[in-house]
């Protein structure tokens, strides 16, 4: 049973035993991600991500990663555009080293000046591999189509004029601001004490002040078209309609719609675009949801001969599944959001993972009997109200490799 605790000053703290583990997972969920940054910061949260494995406390670099791995456990971290996360796993005698890790990677980073600039050549890198694959490059291309200049378009890896721009005091600030308790979830599962756990956060972030963090600037999915023409052997295309917020009624609906539609090999896009007409190798639909909004895609690659044709067809196929989605496409749909729902939480990592992103969007850990309920409430009708609602709004198209988003 999961045991959730407030700290005096706002730090959440949700701790899930779970019978049979001999293994933990405990992690720092800050909900705040690339969304948050100034404009000309783009990275900042990433890079600070970076950084503070370069040396925290009395440990170098090399030290962090000795002292977790000395026990046989894993330490690592990821920024989205919502959301940062310090994760670690362990066996269950090593759990209060790895939270103190965490915490000390947060509140007591060294930010070398020299390690910044190497780490940022890193980064650099990271960010040439990414422009190098046309699949990593479309999400960002889709998301700046639907958003616009707003701060939820920018990448997460940021650019490379601000990357090279950002400095030290850029770093202490990110944290000093954005790091505040009503904004942080530890969150542990596995073979956990509670009240060890409880004890560990207390004296690692009980005397965290309680300031109010910056606002979030709300998003608007306002629509537009972004073409890529960097050489490329295939067309890679985006096509993105407003999705719901995450805490939104009618999300469970979408997500099935989604899986429905282009979800898995059984799905229309797939079986229309790749097996049917042969138009397609990758084709598959997702959405997404913020605090706010949220994003209904498609992605596909294409011969660049025939990527306006699979585009067409694509959207075609979603227009018609939002008419005529059947009870047997609903019930396939259900079978996999669920087997996905109970693999997850099969494991530590899952169970803390769903704990911190349930506290994010609801302000309360949701049960796995609630997350199944929600899914089998959604009928077909209900699904198709969905897609319905979701193509009544403006679209987005992004490509990558051709002239297809001007064409479209």
């Amino acid at each position: 049973m999961v045991e959730l605790t407030r700290l005096a000053n706002g730090v959440t703290v949700a701790i899930d035993p779970m019978a049979g583990a001999q293994s933990a997972a405990i992690g720092l969920y800050a909900a705040v991600g690339s969304r948050s940054e100034a404009d000309g910061k783009g990275g900042l949260a990433h890079l600070v991500e970076h950084m503070v494995f370069k040396g925290a406390r009395g440990r170098d670099a090399r030290a962090i990663a000795e002292a977790i791995e000395d026990v046989g456990g894993s330490l690592n971290a990821w920024t989205a555009r919502d959301q940062t996360v310090f994760h670690a796993r362990t066996l269950a005698p090593d759990v209060g080293l790895a939270l103190e890790l965490i915490a000390d990677l947060v509140r007591a980073p060294r930010l070398d000046e020299n390690e910044l600039e190497r780490e940022k050549l890193v980064i650099l890198s990271e960010l040439g591999e990414c422009l190098d694959a046309p699949d990593d490059v479309i999400h960002d291309r889709l998301f700046e189509a639907a958003f616009g200049d707003q701060p939820l378009a920018r990448p997460i890896l940021g650019t490379e004029a601000s990357i090279r721009a950002l400095s030290r005091s850029d770093c202490t600030g990110w944290l000093d601001q954005q790091y505040r308790p009503e904004r942080l979830v530890i969150s542990a599962a596995g073979k956990v004490n509670p009240s060890h756990i409880l004890l560990l956060a207390e004296a690692l972030f009980g005397d965290l002040e309680a300031m109010a963090p910056p606002e979030i600037a709300p998003a608007l999915f306002s629509g537009g078209i972004r073409a890529d023409r960097r050489p490329s052997e295939q067309t890679h295309v985006g096509l993105a309609f407003p999705g719901v917020a995450a805490s939104h009624p009618d999300a469970p609906a979408l997500a099935l719609f989604a899986q429905a539609v282009g979800g898995g090999m059984s799905s229309r896009l797939f079986q229309e675009l790749r097996e049917d007409r042969g138009l397609a190798y990758s084709i598959y639909s997702w959405t997404q949801g913020f605090a706010e909004t949220g994003v209904f895609a498609i992605n596909l690659s294409a011969d660049k001969a025939r990527a306006l044709e699979a585009l067409n067809l694509a959207r075609d196929t979603v227009e018609r599944a939002a008419a005529d989605l059947t009870d047997a496409e609903l019930a396939r749909a259900r079978a996999q959001v669920e087997a996905g729902i109970l693999m997850a939480l099969e494991t530590p990592q899952g169970r803390a993972d769903a704990m911190a992103r349930s506290l994010e969007i609801f302000g309360r850990v949701m049960t796995i009997e609630e997350m199944l309920v929600e899914v089998r409430a959604v009928d077909a009708a209900a699904a198709r109200a969905a897609g319905v609602a979701m193509l009544s709004g403006p679209r987005a198209i992004a490509s990558v490799g051709g002239k297809l988003a001007l064409a479209a």
